[in-house]
Parts: C-alpha cells; sequence; structure tokens
C-alpha cells in the first residue's frame, strides 16, 4: 500500500534528496515523505520548503547538501538549463554547491525533469565521471496523479539505480517502465507530451466550433465521453475549459517547451510532425497572450 513504510530498506536507503519543489515536485516530495523515508529538501526559492518541513523533511541550503545527505538525490526541473544548473554555472564550470560536489560512489542521481535527450546524456557523464550513478526518470502525469501517487514513470539509465529506486517510485506511481538506454526515457515523454499537446488543441477547437454553432458545450463532452473519443483527458479538462477556469496542474510554458523539445528531437532524425508544429504555434500564440503560467488547456483561449 501506497501509505505504508519501505520493507527491506537499510536506514542508509532511506535517505532521498530531492531538488525542485514545484507543482510537482512538491506533491511527490510530500508522498515520499508519508511513504516513510528520510527527505532532505532543496529549492530555489527557499519558502517553498516550509510546508515539507512541517510534515518531517529536513531543509538544506544547497544541492550539494542535498545530496551529501542522501542515498539517493531526485530533480524535479522546468527545463533543461534548470537540470544543468544543478550541476554546472552558465560558464560550463561545475557548480561549487551543486550536485556534483556531493556525489560519491555508489550514491544514485535520478531526474525526472522533462529534458531532451542530449541534456539527460550530458548530465548523466558527468555524474558517472564522479563514480556515481544516473537515471533519467520523466514522469507522465500532472497535479491530481503527482498527488495521489499515480504517475507513469518512464525510467531509462543505469539499471542497478532503476532497481535501488523501485521502492521510492512505488510511492510515486501506478506504472514504472524501464525502457533501457539513457535518453529513451526523454524521447518517450516528449512523444507522450506531444501527443497530449495535439489532442488538446483539437478538445479545444472542438468545444470552440460547438459553441459558435449553437450547441452546448455539455452536449457536445458528453458525446465524446460516449463513444472511441473518451478519454480522461477529455473528462477533466473540458468542463474546466468551459467554466474558464485554468488554475495549472501543467502549465501551459511547460508544454510549449516540451513541443519545442519534441520538434528539435524529430528535425534530428529527419521525420515531419506537421501536427506537432501547428500544436507548438497555438500555445507560443498563447504564451504571448499572457497564458504561460495557466493551465496548458488555455491554450484555449488563444483558439475562439
Amino acid at each position: 500500500m501506497k501509505g505504508e513504510s519501505p520493507v527491506n530498506i537499510d536506514q542508509n536507503r532511506r535517505k532521498i534528496g530531492f531538488l525542485g519543489l514545484g507543482i510537482m515536485g512538491s506533491a511527490i516530495a510530500q508522498n515520499l515523505l508519508k511513504g516513510g523515508f528520510e527527505v532532505t529538501v532543496w529549492n530555489r526559492s527557499p519558502e517553498k520548503c516550509e510546508p515539507l518541513a512541517e510534515i518531517g523533511a529536513h531543509v538544506v541550503r544547497s544541492p550539494c547538501e542535498a545530496v551529501e545527505r542522501s542515498f539517493l538525490t531526485f530533480a524535479m526541473l522546468a527545463d533543461p538549463a534548470a537540470a544543468e544548473s544543478m550541476l554546472f554555472n552558465p560558464d560550463g564550470a561545475i557548480r561549487e554547491d551543486g550536485v556534483l560536489n556531493g556525489l560519491s560512489d555508489e550514491k544514485g542521481y535520478i531526474d525526472l525533469s522533462t529534458v531532451d535527450p542530449a541534456t539527460s546524456r550530458k548530465v548523466g557523464a558527468a555524474v558517472s565521471a564522479r563514480g556515481a550513478r544516473f537515471l533519467e526518470a520523466p514522469v507522465s502525469g500532472s497535479k491530481k496523479p503527482a498527488e495521489e501517487g499515480n504517475l507513469v514513470i518512464l525510467s531509462a539509465g543505469d539499471e542497478s539505480l532503476h532497481q535501488d529506486a523501485l521502492p521510492c517510485f512505488e510511492k510515486m506511481g501506478k506504472k514504472i517502465f524501464y525502457l533501457g538506454t539513457l535518453g529513451n526515457g526523454a524521447r518517450m515523454k516528449l512523444i507522450v507530451n506531444m501527443v497530449m499537446g495535439e489532442m488538446m488543441i483539437g478538445l479545444c477547437e472542438g468545444l470552440g466550433l460547438a459553441q459558435a454553432a449553437g450547441l452546448e458545450q455539455e452536449d457536445f463532452l458528453n458525446v465524446l465521453d460516449s463513444g472511441a473519443l473518451a478519454n480522461a483527458m477529455f473528462r477533466l479538462k473540458g468542463p474546466q475549459i468551459g467554466a474558464g477556469q485554468f488554475s495549472p496542474a501543467f502549465p501551459l510554458k511547460h508544454m510549449q517547451k516540451d513541443l519545442r523539445l519534441t520538434l528539435a528531437l524529430a528535425d534530428e532524425i529527419g521525420l515531419s510532425l506537421p501536427s506537432a508544429a501547428i500544436a507548438n504555434e497555438c500555445f507560443k500564440k498563447a504564451r504571448q497572450l499572457g497564458s504561460s503560467n495557466e493551465d496548458f488547456s488555455a491554450v484555449y483561449k488563444s483558439l475562439v
């Protein structure tokens, strides 16, 4: 059960670091605490650590300190630049108070962020050079699945670290995939989010056209939910869009970032993704209109 304390894990292996306490990171770290792990947290804005400190987390002043105190350290960060900033300064030099100076043999560093494969490989190489282990494990899901421990975890990289991380992953997610070579987790997550972004554009266009054609949006959503197009995202987001509720479960700026990274991946491979390119332009327009920090469903406002 998700709420039970870990079993068959020695004291040292119960020491977990967590870097990045945004919408997703805070929920995941809280589930690790509820699962009986000793969690050390760090965030660039220290005030975000306070709710976790109230339920037992230890707060430190740098990523290095979090890694030093922990057997495994997880990071949940906004984008590739933020992921690299945990290790490197803007000039590329090793960050003095960063992750690398806290690592040693047998320790593990696990990045849950959605980044491109090149960033994962760069971080992984730097971690391995310190004699430690690296795993990318981007997660599929948003605020509610993170809070409920129902994320989908897309792990790739050091297989021994994947095995060591399983007790933590089981507190975070309902489904855990090990996808092999480093980079495969990043690729899979970008492709999944590409499809999600395209689906959101279709839903928003359908809602807008239904209303413009004199139909009730609620009727349109009920028809969708009664056939082959029924899915959890439409069921959740459709009524929220209709009500103008765009509180961020997955910020729009992150969806646009993921589409941008997906298009770059496709460009490397030489594959054309016309629907993804159009979706990216829609989300870019929504950002220009001021919806960056709203839920990604706020792209609706740029389409109607």
